[in-house]
């Protein structure tokens, strides 16, 4: 799930590292290898201050601990971890700390089904009811207003189908409960949608007898979309999600310690949990130590900072890595360049977390005009959670983000403040205090 992007984008870490050998390819273990410090692009200066911001997050009793990584032209160029990964025991934070990341699975499940579109099997214009038939009797609501003041719901039929382009950029009208601003998004609230032990495909027939909060293709609305997108990955390729993954992308990549439940004990103490105030539930989301049988593809992954900041090398390469290739170029451009645009006509929901400068891909938001006062790089595309976490990636520089952090209640507050310091850093943007 997600509380907020971009107005609350950016969030925690980072402390420049000491050259003592040279970095050779992917040296996360602090004890083994040494840090190539900030240079040429990115101010250490600037890297300073930002770690400074982070380490009184922490004094303040903000948040417990987190990490930061800033990657460039392959290479950390600043990686650094600050405080503890749980402070009821006080084990500090380290490299390969484990993390729910939430919403940031969101790319990943998008990723997942772009790959069976450049195989074929997939279309973005093909309907879900295709896939999940359920999809096929679903109905728009619309709130009517009587004389007494209420507000009973109308079930109105879809004007077309919902197709896989709308789960990839929320157009769906599918919503999340936690808005709760309408009388759908108060159907989505239930908790009897998420009561028992189910499983992907459960889940989308549960949706599926949700009515729609849009006609499909209207409104950008942020969504279940993604878990929905999740069973379509499993239909197709005829796998449970997380066997798709991690045959196509978490073993690939090297991505060790990215799945939907941590499965093996002595991996438990990795796994970074925040204050007891950050220890509720989110949208269905429990302790990934109790595996269940629902993968949620919008939520539901756990990870690293190393794993996820592989995955994203991948994309910002344009879908290779290593020599493997796990999308085509054109798609990784189709899917981070802006989808709902003016010309669509498309509404931006009340709740348009992409924000003002932004628009919205196939799974993430795309920069596409600087905030003022600064020269922020048009097609940016990132994403963030509801623990905090954030990522970005940045082709104008060659640059990505990782922010790793397990604090629900702080993290959308001080994400667009790290932001900001990242690109001042580069002599991007303009400090705000």
């Amino acid at each position: 799930m997600h509380f907020q992007t971009e107005k609350t984008v950016l969030r925690c870490l980072a402390a420049a590292a000491l050259v003592i050998s040279l970095i050779v390819g992917w040296a996360f273990e602090l004890s083994a290898e040494a840090r190539t410090p900030a240079v040429g692009t990115l101010s250490p200066a600037a890297l300073k201050r930002i770690d400074d911001t982070i380490r009184n997050e922490i004094a303040t009793g903000k948040i417990p601990g987190a990490i930061l990584l800033i990657q460039q032209h392959g290479k950390p160029v600043h990686f650094e971890c600050f405080g503890v990964r749980d402070p009821d025991t006080g084990l500090p934070m380290t490299p390969d700390a484990i993390f729910q990341i939430y919403s940031m699975s969101k790319a990943v499940t998008s990723v997942a089904a772009m790959m069976l579109v450049d195989e074929g099997k997939l279309a973005l214009d093909d309907p879900v009811s295709k896939y999940i038939h359920s999809f096929a009797k679903t109905k728009v609501g619309v709130d009517v207003s009587d004389e007494a003041g209420e507000y009973p719901l109308k079930l109105e039929p879809l004007k077309r189908p919902i197709t896989i382009r709308d789960l990839l950029r929320h157009t769906s009208g599918i919503t999340y409960g936690f808005l709760g601003r309408t009388q759908v998004q108060k159907l989505y609230a239930n908790p009897l949608l998420y009561a028992g032990d189910f499983d992907n495909a459960d889940f989308a027939d549960r949706i599926a007898v949700l009515p729609l909060d849009d006609q499909p293709g209207t409104h950008w609305n942020y969504s279940h979309s993604t878990d929905v997108l999740g069973r379509v990955v499993e239909v197709v390729s005829a796998q449970t999600l997380y066997e798709f993954e991690k045959q196509r992308l978490f073993d690939p990549l090297g991505m060790s310690d990215t799945a939907y439940y941590i499965l093996d004990s002595a991996k438990f103490p990795l796994i970074a949990k925040g204050f007891p105030v950050d220890r509720s539930r989110v949208a269905g989301i429990r302790d990934p130590t109790l595996p269940r049988r629902w993968e949620s593809g919008g939520a539901g992954l756990a990870s690293t900072t190393r794993d996820y900041a592989r995955f994203l090398q991948m994309l910002l390469n344009g879908g290779e890595l290593d020599g493997k290739r796990y999308l085509k170029r054109e798609t990784v451009a189709l899917m981070t360049s802006d989808q709902i645009g003016p010309e669509t006509g498309i509404i931006h929901d009340l709740f348009y977390f992409p924000g003002p400068t932004s628009g919205f891909g196939l799974g993430f938001a795309v920069r596409t005009s600087s905030p003022p006062g600064t020269s922020w790089p048009l097609g940016e595309y990132r994403w963030d959670g509801a623990g905090g976490s954030f990522y970005f990636v940045d082709p104008v520089d060659d640059m990505l983000g990782v922010f790793m952090v397990m604090s629900p209640t702080q993290g959308g507050r001080i994400q667009l403040n790290l932001k900001t310091m990242i690109y001042e850093a580069m002599g991007k943007g303009l400090r705000k205090d």
